[in-house]
């Protein structure tokens, strides 16, 4: 019997009248008959394997580290990242739900060599990366702000982020899911998975002579819970 972690916790198990077991989905590539002793199969739970199944505390396949300024090699579960980001890529780390990244740069139309920032939120008891950086997309170089959830994509979908970015009376906003740190942070950026700010407008947001970049990325990290009674989800911010 083979399956994957998430297959052992919560599919249904069920057995023939002689006892042989095999998964609900399972039933129909055999043609409802048992592999084993080929009797017709009815609809028998099997709940004492399925408690056993739900009790196993298997390990989960390990994280890529998701900081972005260097091809990092180190895999590890949730708590190690985190320890590796603050001591190995003296990442940025913070306790709350809402940010305010400021980013300067003296020459607006330079991205080579552009810094990678990160800064890591615990919030709702879970890391969250917040990524900043400036690319070339097309002709033009572009500034690009996006959320990583430090897990399952399954688990992301439950939180919710926004972005904010402006000046001289203008502002750009961006809601949207964290990705997953399971999806490498190139393929959340070149998806343009995030808020992304033109170089004009950058520049615009920036004022003064139009010669320094100035940016200053806003925002806030909340739980979408549903309502029990209404079906509704309710945003919760963390306390």
């Amino acid at each position: 019997m083979n399956g994957s972690i998430q297959t052992l916790k919560t599919l249904i198990m069920e057995q023939c009248h002689n006892g042989h077991t095999l998964y609900s989905t399972c039933k129909t590539r055999v043609h409802n008959r048992c592999p084993t002793c080929r009797q017709g199969l009815g609809y028998i739970r099997c709940l004492a394997l399925e408690k056993v199944a739900e009790s196993l505390e298997l390990p989960c396949k390990p994280y890529n580290c998701p900081y972005a300024g260097s091809e990092c090699s180190v895999v590890g579960d949730i708590p190690q990242l985190v320890t590796h980001l603050k001591e190995d890529h003296k990442g940025d780390m913070h306790t709350r739900c809402t940010f305010n990244h400021r980013y300067v740069k003296s020459n607006p139309r330079e991205v080579e060599n552009a810094t990678w920032m990160l800064t890591v939120f615990n919030c709702f008891g879970q890391y969250f990366c917040l990524h900043f950086e400036a690319f070339q997309l097309g002709m033009s170089p572009v500034y690009m702000a996006f959320l990583r959830y430090m897990g399952d994509d399954e688990d992301a979908r439950n939180y919710s982020y926004s972005l904010e970015v402006g000046g001289n009376g203008r502002k750009l906003t961006w809601e949207g899911t964290p990705r997953s740190i399971r999806d490498s942070h190139k393929k959340v950026r070149d998806s343009h998975d995030g808020l992304i700010i033109q170089r004009n407008m950058a520049v615009f947001f920036s004022g003064g002579d139009r010669k320094e970049l100035k940016l200053r990325v806003t925002g806030r990290i909340w739980k979408e819970q549903q309502n029990q009674e209404s079906g509704v989800c309710i945003p919760i911010d963390c306390s």
